[in-house]
């Protein structure tokens, strides 16, 4: 049992997984890194190479300053949004010459940017005049910025309810609509401070020129392998407005994988503009060719200049440390994200440098790495005829234990 025990032992040792090392030679690619800027913390943009060309997720991207590493810190430019929200009591609600009045008491926030309103009204559009001060009767001490109310259910164009503000601090606000809404029509009001960053696109690929077919306008787009695909956008001709189309997005299968719709508003309604676009729709990854339908209906076809895919823009940010180049290695399909002291205190700085990459090439020092599949696989004959002899020394102990048992 001891020699089973210990040739047990053995194979768990030699089959213990091991985190794979890094080393040039193991990177099929390498791309040049120039920096403009030494004496500052620098950036560069991940872009197709790199996608297709490294692991899912750019885990094996790897700097070096000679044969010495360079840590880094991926970052990803989506946009973020935060804020702080808070219910308003209305006051003095009521109609003054023709117009719906009423003052907010927004003690909740000490500072807010925007103001949404519940309104239960259908196919209108007003102004809604804001201003501010420190008490309910002088509450209209400062103008603050204008703002345009709409529905269009009739045209199925959507709506919007949003007042946006300048930073503001003041204890009351006095908003006056224009006429179209009823004072019994509001149903309350929400005061909230925004934080927004916006999201830094890169392209994901590459689509063709649209296609007219009855009641369907289709787009063909070649996404970048790997790539992590977030959106699709379409550029419409600027003298195109009013519209609404729902959009369809295929994969190569034909199997829907994103849905949404682009739409543009352009109204003037008694001497009041609306304007308002959505010319994007959503897509969660894929890569190969996907197919964009945009449904048309009974309308003439939308005038689509172009269509792109994007991605979430990825930066590489480091310290070069008065150095002017580096060389950026990637391609290796064993290699794991690295872990980095870098990465867990980044600090973004105030006036970080764009760095420049170099057309990628072949590795001109790549050997591959040597076979590091487990030591079971790499010796299956051994292990078998190890296997083999255990089982024929059980079979010996068993039959000796027979042997030398006493009779009945």
């Amino acid at each position: 049992m001891r020699l089973i025990a210990a040739l047990s032992l053995l194979f768990v040792l030699v089959d213990a997984p091991t985190r794979p090392e890094q080393a040039v030679p193991y990177f099929t690619n390498v791309r040049d890194v120039y920096i403009s800027q030494a004496d500052r913390q620098n950036y560069f943009v991940v872009d197709e190479e790199l996608w297709s060309h490294s692991r899912p997720g750019l885990g094996d991207l790897r700097l070096y300053d000679g044969d010495s590493p360079v840590q880094y810190f991926l970052s990803e430019q989506r946009a973020g949004i935060s804020s702080d929200e808070v219910e308003t009591k209305i006051l003095n609600l009521g109609s003054v010459a023709g117009h719906t009045e009423f003052d907010l008491d927004v003690a909740g926030l000490a500072e807010y940017d925007r103001i949404r309103l519940r309104i239960d009204a259908h196919d209108f559009v007003v102004t809604a005049s804001v201003s501010g001060g420190s008490a309910p009767g002088k509450a209209a001490e400062v103008e603050l910025t204008p703002s345009t109310l709409y529905d269009f259910t009739k045209e199925q164009l959507g709506s919007n309810f949003l007042l946006k503000l300048p930073p503001s601090s003041f204890r009351y606000l006095h908003i006056k609509l224009s006429p179209g809404i009823r004072p019994q029509e509001v149903k309350g009001a929400t005061i909230y401070n925004l934080h927004e960053q916006q999201a830094s696109w890169t392209k994901a690929g590459s689509c063709d020129a649209p296609q007219q077919k009855p009641h369907l306008t289709t787009i063909v787009c070649n996404v970048a392998e790997k790539a992590p695909l977030s959106r699709f956008a379409f550029h419409v001709a600027p003298e195109q407005v009013n519209f609404r189309r729902a959009v369809s997005v295929q994969d190569a299968k034909g199997v829907q994988i994103a849905a949404g719709e682009i739409s543009r508003v352009r109204v003037n309604r008694a001497g009041t503009l609306v304007t308002a676009e959505e010319l994007s729709v959503k897509v969660l990854g894929s890569s190969g060719p996907i197919t964009l339908g945009i449904d048309n209906g009974d309308n003439p076809p939308l005038a689509i200049t172009a269509a792109e895919p994007l991605a979430f823009e990825q930066r590489i940010y480091f310290a070069p440390e008065g150095k002017n180049a580096l060389r950026l290695y990637y391609g290796d399909d064993k290699l794991s994200a690295p872990v980095y002291d870098y990465a867990r205190f980044f600090h973004l700085d105030t006036a970080t440098a764009l760095a420049q990459l170099g057309a990628g090439s072949h590795n001109p020092q790549y050997a591959g790495r040597p076979d590091d599949r487990p030591w079971s696989e790499r010796h299956t004959v051994i292990l078998w005829t190890a296997m083999l002899l255990v089982v024929l020394a059980l079979a010996v102990l068993a039959f000796r234990g027979l042997r030398g048992a006493s009779p009945q």
